[in-house]
């Protein structure tokens, strides 16, 4: 049955003859009494691995291990977030501290075998704390365990290796195929704007107006006018995959300034710097903190070129030359801001370029689209394999 959105493979002894429900004290031997933590400040560098709850911590002197191993996350956020593995094999000499489970088993396809259903299920059940999350030792031995003969553990394990390197090799691809569209977009815009050097150059504040929302955020509600932070501005577009809202009140309050309109750009003047993106028709939203916008005048300056232009590597080399580094957020002084110069080729001109641009942007998400539709449909047809696996089905 399913359990938090992954599958849960209880019953599997009565569903596939042979297999049996074990839990991890009756198939591994744990070695946590052995492992001993190092403060930062008493390690001795050296070669040996020291592992934490995640991984590699460190490099150490020493080794308290020498044998064949599968660590697991005893506590840590990503118990439940699930970002990286929460299981893992050790081999050769190395140190662990007190943040991993260690477990020895008598097969390597029995300890593969179990590495890969724990990766396959939700823990969410046999985790305590929430400001820390914990999987304590009798929580992991509680888990129960599909355990088919040991013959079938290796035809299983056999399967699923040969399938997810194909998996892997096809993911890597796909990936690079995605950096490969992101990078040709990238490529076609330096060379356009690198190209317009002849061009006359313009402070923007001679064909523009810039604008400052209010440096607080009011309190978001569940639907109303967006309020729109630097988060939604991805690569010239706005995203409103995680939208706020506020109420008619304070939307009123947060657009005294300015009210953004259909065309006007938006831009970030601090942490997330060379980002900038349209306001799309319809859209009722007011400026979140570290937020600017700008109302070109559409007579000199076509505001999607503008766009263009503000997230063009030339561009935001510029800005970095102009940047303010600090102790936690890097910024540009809005107050300079109307003084930075931009590129202004005639508007006949300037639309012919952007025209051009929207046809590769739109080929570009094409094929974005499909590159990611492909890494979804990959990482579907894992989780079914490993289903199937541990259903006895496979």
């Amino acid at each position: 049955r399913e359990h938090g959105g992954a599958w849960e493979y209880q019953g599997v002894a009565e569903m596939k003859n042979g297999w049996q429900t074990k839990t991890l004290d009756q198939i591994s031997t744990n070695l946590d009494s052995r492992r001993v933590p190092i403060t930062r400040g008493v390690r001795s560098v050296g070669k040996y691995p020291y592992y934490g709850a995640s991984g590699i911590v460190d490099y150490v002197a020493d080794y308290i291990f020498d044998e064949n191993a599968l660590l697991i996350s005893e506590d840590g956020a990503n118990l439940l977030a699930r970002s990286t593995p929460i299981a893992f094999p050790v081999s050769g000499k190395y140190w662990v501290n007190n943040h991993a489970h260690i477990l020895k088993f008598e097969n390597p396809a029995t300890q593969r075998f179990v590495e890969l259903y724990l990766e396959s299920i939700p823990l969410d059940d046999y985790i305590t704390g929430a400001a820390q999350p914990k999987l304590n030792q009798t929580a992991l031995n509680s888990i129960p365990i599909p355990f088919p003969p040991l013959p079938e553990q290796q035809r299983i394990v056999g399967i699923l290796d040969e399938a997810f390197d194909g998996l892997a090799r096809a993911t890597a691809n796909a990936e690079q195929n995605l950096r490969n569209a992101r990078a040709l977009f990238e490529s076609h815009l330096q060379s356009v704007f690198t190209q317009l050097r002849g061009s006359p150059v313009v402070p923007i504040g001679d064909v523009a107006e810039v604008f400052d929302g209010p440096h607080a955020t009011p309190k978001t509600v569940d639907a109303g006018p967006v309020f729109l932070g630097i988060s939604a501005l991805q690569d010239g577009r706005i995203n409103l995959e995680a939208t706020r809202h506020v109420t008619p009140q304070d939307f009123k309050q947060w657009t005294r300034r300015v009210k953004p309109q259909a065309d006007d750009v938006v831009f970030s003047y601090e942490t997330r710097l060379g980002q900038a993106a349209l306001i799309p028709n319809r859209l009722e939203c007011c400026l979140g903190r570290r937020m600017g916008l700008v109302r070109v005048n559409r007579k000199q300056l076509d505001p999607r070129f503008f766009v263009y232009q503000y997230i063009s590597p030339p561009f935001r080399k510029f800005l970095d030359s102009k940047t303010v580094r600090g102790a936690t957020v890097d910024r540009i002084a809005l107050k300079d801001f109307p003084s930075f110069p931009i590129s202004l080729p005639s508007l006949p001109e300037q639309e012919r370029m952007t025209s051009r641009l929207d046809k590769l942007r739109a080929e570009t998400q094409r094929l974005e689209s499909i590159y990611q539709q492909k890494l979804a449909a990959l990482g579907e047809l894992k989780k079914s394999l490993l289903h199937q696996a541990f259903s006895g089905n496979l």
